[in-house]
C-alpha cells in the first residue's frame, strides 16, 4: 500500500494523471450523453448547429484574453511560490489576477453583446430565424464565459497545489447542466432550454471550485485593506501571455472558420464535425490532457529549481504513457464508430460520421503529445516558440480545410485538423531541447 501511495498519490505524476484521467473520462461520458440528448431532442440538427457555433465568438475572446494568461503563466508563477512555501504570495497573485481578468473580460463581453447583431452575419452563413437564434445564443454564451473567468482561475490554483478531484469533477457538473436543461427546460422554454441549463451548470462550476479553495485555506491570507489589483507579477504574466494570445487566437479562429465552412455545407455538417471531434477528444483528454496537467506543476517546479534530469524524467514518462494509450485508442475508436454514432443519435448519417471520425483519430497521438510539449515549454516560462507553432498549426488546418472543402466537404475539416497537429508536433519536438538547455544552463 505504501508503494502504491508513493506512485499514485495526487502529488505524483501517475497519481495526478490517474485522478485527472478518471475525471476526464467521466466528463467525456457526460459530453456524449449531452450530445445524444441534444441530437435526439432536435433531430433536424439545425438547432444543434446553432448551439455549437454560438460559443465560438465568446470562446475566441475568452481563450485569447483569459486562458492565454491562465494556461501558460499562472501555474508556473504560483508553482514558484508554492515550491518555496509562500502561501500568502500565492493568494495575493490569484486574487489580483481574478479581479483584473473579470473587469477586462466583462467589458469586452458587454461590447460584443451590444454589437452582436452587426457582427454575427460575418461569422456564420445562417439567415433568417436561424441567425436571430444564433445571436441570442451567442449573448448567453458570453455570460457563461464570464463565469468561467473565475472558475478557470480557481482551477489553476487547484492544479498548482495538486488537488485534482474537484478540478476534474466540476466540468462533469457543468455538462450535466446542459443535459438537464435540454430535458427539463426545453418543454417550457423551447430551443433556449439547453442554453439556460448550460448557464446554470457554469454557476455550479464556479461555486464548487471557490469552496474547494476555501477548504484548502486559499483565502485565509486575503485582507481587503492590503489588496492590490495590480500585482507586481502582472508585468511578467503579460509578457508571457501575449504569444499565447496569438496561439489560442489561431486555435479559436480555426474552430470559428471551421464552423463558417460547415455552415455553408449541408445541414448538420457542424454537428457531425463537432461530434466526431468530441469522440476524438475523449482519448486526447484521458491520455494527453490528464497527463499534461498532472505533469505541469512538477515540470514547473523542476524548471524553477533547474533540475534538468528530473525535468526530462517527467517529460519522457509522459510521452511514453501517451503513446502506449493513444495509438491503440485511436484504432479502437475507428472500430467502434457505429456504436459511437448510435450513442449520439447520428446513425442516419453513419457513413459520413465514420469517415470524419477516422480522420480525427489519426490526430490523437499528435495532439496528446502536443499538450505535454506545450506545457513543457510553459514550465520554463517561455511562450513565444509554442505560440509560433500553434499559430502555424491553426493556419495550416484552416488553409487545408478551405482548400479541400469544395471537393471533400465536411471531411476537409478533420483532414485539416490532423495536418495542423502533425506540423505542430514536429516543430515543438525540434525546439524544446534548445529551450531546456538555455534555461538549465543559464544561457
Amino acid at each position: 500500500m505504501r508503494a502504491l501511495k508513493a506512485h499514485f498519490g495526487q502529488n505524483r505524476i501517475l497519481g495526478g494523471a490517474a485522478v485527472l484521467a478518471v475525471m476526464q473520462l467521466g466528463a467525456s461520458l457526460m459530453g456524449l450523453i449531452r450530445d445524444r440528448t441534444l441530437a435526439s431532442t432536435f433531430p433536424g440538427l439545425d438547432t444543434v448547429d446553432i448551439y455549437i457555433a454560438s460559443f465560438r465568438p465568446s470562446d475566441l475572446c475568452f481563450q485569447m484574453m483569459i486562458m492565454a494568461g491562465f494556461s501558460v503563466a499562472l501555474v508556473p508563477m504560483l508553482a514558484s511560490y508554492h515550491a518555496d512555501g509562500k502561501k500568502k504570495e500565492m493568494h495575493d497573485l490569484l486574487n489580483s489576477i481574478v479581479t483584473l481578468a473579470a473587469i477586462v473580460f466583462g467589458l469586452v463581453a458587454l461590447v460584443l453583446s451590444l454589437f452582436m447583431d452587426q457582427i454575427a452575419p460575418y461569422l456564420v452563413s445562417f439567415t433568417g430565424p436561424s441567425l436571430v437564434l444564433y445571436i441570442d445564443f451567442a449573448r448567453l454564451a458570453l455570460i457563461t464565459n464570464f463565469l468561467f473567468v473565475f472558475g478557470n482561475a480557481f482551477g489553476q490554483y487547484l492544479i498548482t497545489i495538486q488537488k485534482y478531484w474537484i478540478y476534474g469533477l466540476t466540468p462533469m457538473l457543468y455538462t450535466l447542466g446542459t443535459i438537464l436543461g435540454t430535458i427539463y427546460l426545453t418543454p417550457q422554454y423551447g430551443v433556449y432550454g439547453p442554453m439556460f441549463g448550460t448557464l446554470g451548470g457554469a454557476v455550479v462550476y464556479v461555486l464548487l471550485r471557490f469552496f474547494a479553495i476555501g477548504l484548502q485555506g486559499g483565502f485565509q491570507h486575503f485582507n481587503i485593506s492590503t489588496f492590490q489589483i495590480f500585482h507586481p507579477d502582472l508585468s511578467e504574466l503579460l509578457h508571457l501571455m501575449w504569444p499565447r494570445m496569438l496561439a489560442l487566437g489561431a486555435l479559436q479562429a480555426q474552430l470559428l472558420l471551421f464552423d463558417t465552412v460547415a455552415s455553408g455545407l449541408d445541414a448538420g455538417s457542424i454537428t457531425i464535425n463537432a461530434y466526431a471531434r468530441n469522440f476524438q477528444s475523449v482519448a486526447v483528454g484521458v491520455a494527453g490532457i490528464a497527463l499534461a496537467q498532472s505533469a505541469f506543476s512538477l515540470l514547473s517546479q523542476a524548471s524553477a529549481k533547474k533540475e534538468k534530469k528530473r525535468y526530462y524524467i517527467y517529460l519522457r514518462k509522459g510521452i511514453l504513457f501517451m503513446l502506449v494509450m493513444t495509438i491503440p485508442g485511436a484504432i479502437v475508436l475507428v472500430m467502434v464508430a457505429p456504436i459511437a454514432a448510435r450513442l449520439v443519435s447520428l446513425t442516419h448519417v453513419l457513413p459520413v460520421f465514420t469517415l470524419c471520425l477516422t480522420f480525427y483519430a489519426i490526430s490523437i497521438p499528435f495532439e496528446s503529445i502536443n499538450h505535454l510539449l506545450l506545457r513543457a515549454f510553459y514550465a520554463t516560462k517561455h511562450t513565444t516558440t509554442p505560440a509560433i507553432f500553434s499559430v502555424l498549426n491553426g493556419a495550416s488546418a484552416i488553409t487545408a480545410a478551405w482548400y479541400l472543402a469544395p471537393t471533400y466537404g465536411v471531411y476537409s475539416l478533420a483532414i485539416g485538423f490532423a495536418i495542423g497537429q502533425g506540423i505542430q508536433l514536429v516543430g515543438l519536438s525540434v525546439m524544446l531541447p534548445r529551450r531546456v538547455r538555455a534555461v538549465m544552463n543559464n544561457e
